[in-house]
Parts: C-alpha cells; sequence; structure tokens
C-alpha cells in the first residue's frame, strides 16, 4: 500500500524569527524562537493555541483513529495488580481493573478479605489526581501516601488510619515521590523534602533533605536529619530494618551513578540525630544497601553494586567494620560476564539454613532470576520464568518469612505477579495474579518476537527485538522502530498495546537497545553519554539500516518514536538523517541541549549529558542538538510532538521551539504538528487519556507509512 501523503504547501501559525544569539565560550548560538520557553507570555499562549486547532484539524482527518482508539483501549483493559506489600497481618497493593482509570490501592485483612483502601477516582473524578507513592507502617495500621495534581508530581503526604481511611496527619507539601522508612510504632518516619522554595527562588524542586517526622505535628517542627550543605541537585532515599534498629541514606548527585551510602544505629542515639556513618562516600560507582531485622553490629549487611564490577555483583560486610571501606567486603554474589544485576532481595526466616539472596538479571536484555546462598557464596538454584520477558516489583515478606513476589511481563503477556518460596526455591501464582481478559495464545497469534543482533558504526554489537506478525522478514511491511538509550535504562520486553495494536494490524514493531541504557551494564551506559551520546545516535541509525536491509520494512515505510530522552533520540535522527524516516513521533522531548539546564529537572541531568557551561562539552551538545540542526530547505518527514502543560521534568518549551523550527524549515509533504495536553505532566496518566494519545500517535505514523488501520478490536481478535 502506498503511503498517503499530504501537500506541500501549508500555512502554520506565524511565529516571529527573532535575531536572537547567545554567545558562549566564544560560540554563537542562534536561538531564534527562544521567545517561546516563556509558557505563560501572551505571544507564546495565541501561538500554541493555534498550533492546538491545527493539530486538532489535522487529527479529524486522520484515517481509521477510531479503529485505531479501539483495538488500543481493548488491549489495555487488562487488570493489573502489583506486588503485594504484607505488613502486621495486611497486605496491600496496587491494582487496576479493566474499567478503572487508575490503579486503587487495596489492603486484604488476615481473613484475606480484600478492600479499596485509597481510590484516586472517587477522590477526583476528573482524572487529574496521581497516586504517586504509598508506604504501611509496620504494624500496617497506618498508610503513608503521596498524591500529586495535574501530572506536576509535586505531592501531598498524608497519613491514612487503615482501618478507618480517615486522615490523621498531613499534608505535608514539598514531597516528590519521597521513600519513607516508618519506626515501629507508626510515630514517626523519615523521609525526603525540599526547602522552602522562599529560601532560593526559582529552584523550588531542588535542596531536598531527609528529615524525621512525628505523626500528628506540624512538619515545621521536623528533626533535619540529612543533607545541609551538600549540592542542590541531591537525590535521596531512606529506608528503615522493620525492627527500627538500622537507617540507610543514599546520595545520588542528580542522575550520575555514583552512590553515597551511609548507615546509622538507631539505638546508640537519638532518632533525631542518627550518627550516619559512611558505608561508600565519594566513588563513581551504584551501590544499594540491603537488611534485614534482627542484624546487629557484628552481622552482615549486604550491598549491590557495581563498584569494581560494572554489571554488578553482591557483597557482605558487617556494620562495625564500615570505617574500613571495600576492604571489609566480602563478595558474596561474583559478577557475570554475560549478565547485568538488577536487583536483589534477602530472606533470613528461620526456616532457611542461610539467608538467601533472590537475585534478577538481564542476559542480552532478557530476564533472568537466581537464588544465592548469602553465607556459603554459591548460587543454589535457576528460579524458572513463564517466558522471554522483564521482570520486576521485587517485595519479600514480613521478617522471618521464607517468601518474596516479583512481577513477570514480556511482550504479549500483561504483568503477572509470581510467589517464590525459598524453601523449595520454587515460583507459583500467575494463576490469581494474572490479569483477567489476558491475551491468551489465540489472541497472540500474530505478534512473533524475534531478537536480532547486528554492527553499530563503529563495530559495536546491538541488539533489538523486532515483532510481527510471522516472525520473519516475510515480506516488506510498514514498520514502527523505537528506542530510548540513556540514564542506564534497559529496553525490556515488556507488555504494550500499542506494540500489539500496530503489528496486529500488519505492521512491524521494534524495539532497540542503544548505548547509553542499561542493556550490558554501567561501561554500556557510558558509552553513550555525556561526549559519546553521539553513538546512541548510532545505534539508532544502524537499527534502522538493519530493518530495511533485512527486509523487515522498505524504504518509505519506516517511522520512528519516542519519548523524554527517547524524545531526544528521534529528534536527533530527523535531524542527522531525515530522509531515511516517512513519520516522526517525538514524545515528551528534550530538544535544545544547549538550554536543557534552564528548565524542568534539567540541572539534575548534567551527569547524563554534561553542561553547555562546561566549554570542552559545549561543542558536543551543540552538535547533536536537535533543535540546533534544523536546517531551512531540507525536506522533513512528517513530525507530530506532543507535549503536556503539567510536566515537570521536560519543560514544553522544547516542543515549541522544534515546531516553529521546523515548520519554518521543511519542505517536506508532510505536516509538522504540535499537541499539547493540559492536566497531565510527564509520566502517569487516567487509562483513556493514555489510550488517547497511544492511538493518536499510531494513527498519525500509519497513516504516512502506509499500515490500514485495525478492522476489529479486543484480545480474542485473531
Amino acid at each position: 500500500m502506498t503511503p498517503q501523503t499530504r501537500p506541500t504547501l501549508r500555512r502554520y501559525p506565524h511565529a516571529e524569527r527573532q535575531d536572537l544569539v547567545r554567545e558562549l565560550h566564544g560560540l554563537r548560538v542562534p536561538d531564534p524562537y527562544g521567545w517561546l520557553e516563556d509558557g505563560e507570555a501572551a505571544a507564546t499562549r495565541r501561538w500554541s493555541e493555534e498550533q492546538q486547532a491545527l493539530y486538532e484539524a489535522e487529527r479529524e482527518s486522520l484515517p481509521g483513529l477510531e479503529g485505531w482508539r479501539a483495538e488500543v483501549s481493548a488491549l489495555d483493559a487488562v487488570e493489573r495488580a502489583g506486588s503485594p506489600e504484607v505488613r502486621g497481618g495486611r497486605t496491600f497493593r496496587l491494582r487496576r481493573r479493566a474499567d478503572q482509570e487508575h490503579a486503587v490501592l487495596v489492603v486484604a485483612e488476615a481473613d484475606a478479605t480484600e478492600r479499596v483502601l485509597l481510590d484516586p477516582g472517587a477522590l477526583d473524578p476528573s482524572g487529574r489526581t496521581v497516586l504517586d507513592a504509598w508506604e504501611p507502617s509496620v504494624e500496617g495500621d497506618l498508610l503513608a501516601c503521596q498524591l500529586s495534581r495535574n501530572g506536576t508530581e509535586d505531592s501531598l503526604l498524608r497519613v491514612i488510619d487503615v482501618a478507618t481511611g480517615k486522615v490523621v496527619d498531613g499534608p505535608v507539601d514539598r514531597v516528590r515521590r519521597s521513600s519513607i522508612g516508618w519506626l515501629p510504632g507508626g510515630g514517626a518516619f523519615y523521609y525526603v523534602r525540599h526547602l522552602d522554595p522562599r529560601l532560593h527562588p526559582g529552584e523550588e524542586r531542588y535542596h531536598r533533605r531527609v528529615y524525621l517526622h512525628r505523626v500528628g505535628t506540624s512538619p515545621d517542627a521536623d528533626a533535619l536529619v540529612f543533607g545541609d550543605g551538600r549540592d542542590r541537585t541531591q537525590f535521596y532515599s531512606v529506608s528503615v530494618t522493620r525492627d527500627g534498629r538500622w537507617l540507610g541514606v543514599t546520595a545520588t548527585l542528580g542522575t550520575g551513578r555514583g552512590t553515597d551510602v551511609y548507615l546509622a544505629d538507631l539505638s546508640a542515639g537519638p532518632l533525631e540525630r542518627p550518627l550516619l556513618r559512611p558505608v561508600q562516600e565519594g566513588m563513581d560507582a551504584a551501590t544499594r544497601l540491603h537488611a534485614v531485622s534482627g542484624t546487629g553490629p557484628r552481622d552482615p549487611v549486604w550491598l549491590r553494586t557495581d563498584r569494581d564490577a560494572v554489571r554488578g555483583r553482591v557483597v557482605a560486610c558487617r556494620p562495625d567494620e564500615l570505617h574500613r571501606g571495600p576492604a571489609a567486603w566480602r563478595e558474596v554474589i561474583p559478577e557475570r560476564p554475560d549478565a547485568v544485576l538488577t536487583h536483589l532481595v534477602v530472606l533470613s526466616g528461620p526456616e532457611l539454613k542461610h539467608p538467601l539472596g533472590l537475585a534478577a538479571w538481564t542476559r542480552d536484555t532478557v530476564a533472568e532470576v537466581t537464588v544465592h546462598d548469602l553465607v556459603e557464596a554459591r548460587q543454589v538454584a535457576t528460579v524458572p520464568l513463564p517466558g522471554t520477558g522483564a521482570v520486576g516489583d521485587f517485595s519479600a515478606g514480613p521478617p522471618g518469612s521464607h517468601e518474596a513476589w516479583f512481577a513477570y511481563t514480556d511482550f504479549v503477556t500483561p504483568p503477572r505477579v509470581l510467589r517464590f518460596d525459598a524453601r523449595t526455591c520454587r515460583v507459583s501464582g500467575g494463576e490469581h495474579d494474572a490479569p483477567a481478559g489476558a491475551p491468551d495464545a489465540a489472541a497472540a497469534v500474530g505478534a512473533v518476537t524475534r531478537q536480532v543482533a547486528f554492527p553499530s558504526r563503529d563495530g559495536t554489537t546491538v541488539r533489538m527485538f523486532v515483532i510481527s506478525p510471522t516472525g520473519r522478514p516475510d515480506v516488506p511491511r510498514p514498520a514502527l522502530l523505537t528506542g530510548y538509550g540513556g540514564f542506564g535504562r534497559t529496553m525490556s520486553p515488556r507488555y504494550r498495546a500499542q506494540v500489539l495494536a500496530w503489528v496486529r494490524a500488519g505492521g512491524v514493531f521494534a524495539w532497540a537497545g542503544l548505548r547509553g541504557g542499561g542493556e550490558e551494564g554501567e561501561a554500556w551506559h557510558r558509552a553513550g553519554s555525556r561526549e559519546h551520546k553521539q553513538n546512541t545516535f548510532d545505534d539508532f541509525a544502524a537499527a534502522a539500516d538493519r530493518l530495511t536491509a533485512e527486509g523487515w520494512t522498505a524504504p518509505g515505510r519506516l517511522a520512528i518514536m519516542g519519548g523524554s530522552n527517547g524524545g531526544l533520540l528521534v529528534g536527533a535522527a530527523l535531524t542527522q538523517q531525515p530522509e531515511k524516516f516517512a513519520a516522526v513521533v517525538c514524545m515528551s522531548p528534550l530538544l535544545d541541549m544547549v538550554r536543557y539546564e534552564s528548565s524542568g529537572l534539567g540541572p539534575s541531568w548534567t551527569p547524563e549529558y554534561g553542561s553547555a557551561d562546561d566549554p570542552a562539552l559545549l561543542p558536543t551538545l551543540l552538535g547533536y542538538s536537535p533543535y540546533h540542526r534544523v536546517t531551512p530547505g531540507t525536506a522533513y518527514p512528517a513530525v507530530l510532538l506532543t507535549a503536556a502543560d503539567g510536566d515537570t521534568r521536560t519543560d514544553p518549551l522544547h516542543a515549541r521551539k522544534m515546531c516553529a523550527a521546523l515548520q519554518h524549515a521543511t519542505t517536506g509533504s508532510g505536516p509538522v504538528l504540535l499537541r499539547l495536553e493540559h492536566g497531565v505532566g510527564h509520566a502517569d496518566r487516567s487509562a483513556s487519556r493514555a489510550v488517547a494519545l497511544q492511538a493518536e500517535c499510531l494513527a498519525f505514523l500509519a497513516r504516512h507509512v502506509g499500515l490500514p488501520a485495525p478492522e476489529g478490536h479486543g484480545p480474542t481478535r485473531p
């Protein structure tokens, strides 16, 4: 089928092209649409409204939009349940029925009677309230929950009485997805809060501190525990063992990998002034602390770390030997040359001879789970998984338990929760926790996954999942390629409705694991960050070439899509090799890499990208910055940029400036459009709004690569 095109001539909303030039380290950097950075300015608002009107008019003409919406909606309408958290005889978990807009928090009593404890939809029928984080108290009688509105992720923290559902404390403001370290008895907890924004105007989402909060008191009276004098971009997390003995604090500089880790014996001094002793400090290594109840000063705690092991390992150390540093570490799970360590849960029940570590790995981006004796430092079992997929959401039972839970998913299997029994090293479950109405074998017909490997420009081997109707490149099909390639994040096989919708309509969907991600460990991540970022874009271009060379698709039938850092990825692909692609969807992107630090959470990302303030890195940033590479007179493909006004991570200014630049520059036949969504942000949104966004993006791409809209819908369609 020949891709449908639009007339070349278009009347785009007028955007004044100014002569603004910024001089940085002797380089002249044009910024003709810098005025679009101010989202509240009258000119910007007027221009944005005109762009939205243009988009809505184009959306009405998208062939088969309702078919795409119905298909994505049906495939997304599966029940989901998270791994349980057991506290004091109660079991807490998130659950979302197929007809619900948001997951709800449910609690099961000792008799297994389950009831809804917290429903964001009931609190706000508009769907704009999101449950960002939650943590039950040790006894399970209280719950700390964090809710935000309109996508901002700026939460209010409250404490709820689990028996009655009534709020007994809060709200506490200036909280953003904070970890919570409850103390036994439910009278207090450690958490992370921002300083009063009046102290640092314009930097209200930075300057975090760790505090001790006593339930029922004003947060203004909270004791400052940690963080004074540290960099404004530091992120912190807290944890407390269930017996209340040990407090762990981690600190990272922005999104950097280096982790400072501290441990305090809370029995040795006042809770308001715990003596936090360094476990690791000032090292460029990611380390996570795992401690269990009943641990004494001479008993081991465990560290999952990539220090001296770029693919990860586990070491044991004793609290009374922390002063010796790594010299006191004893390796109990060694680094593997073929896999990356991603998760660890420690189980130490009385029915176990020794504490066991349940470890998850990715090998060639596919999950494996193993069991290790943490005293004898040996692997004792490999846990069978339902298929070739990904695992996550690990949780352990109460102290002394031999149980743990984790979620499993793959491209055709929605997340299901599996139960691990450390006594037998076997898993069970999935029968009751599997989503009701999940696509079965018949529904999965026509969505076959293959993993292919290919060389990038410099010869580095890159891997990619290709999901297609037959599992082979039998005929060239409309193809959609995506990737991420940043922050050490791994592109694992996960269930996503839009993937199945595209493939079941007859297309090919490809997921590439690019340098900058975590597919092959920390060295792989570093090879695609900072001065090496171009490797990410080269890997993506090689993936596109492989899809065409092997016959999965053909020139003119390949589209690309990416979000956030993946938006930067497709923006770079679009501006570096526009002739490769028929259509592009660029979602919540970073696109002006010279100015990215001036908005959103940009200052936190300098460990990943580098800073334009660094004269050595400015040429690198400027060299690939998509906004600065837009060239007038270029035949760019059809482009849809999406953004949300509540996004506090990647400001919509990136999409606005790029849209204006492309509309001015392109001579291509496809449109350049901006979809601006109100009342949502970068991450979670209601199910119906997520479906609408996905369906519109697929319909836009399908139009330009010649993929017909789905004729039927639902998991049972063959």
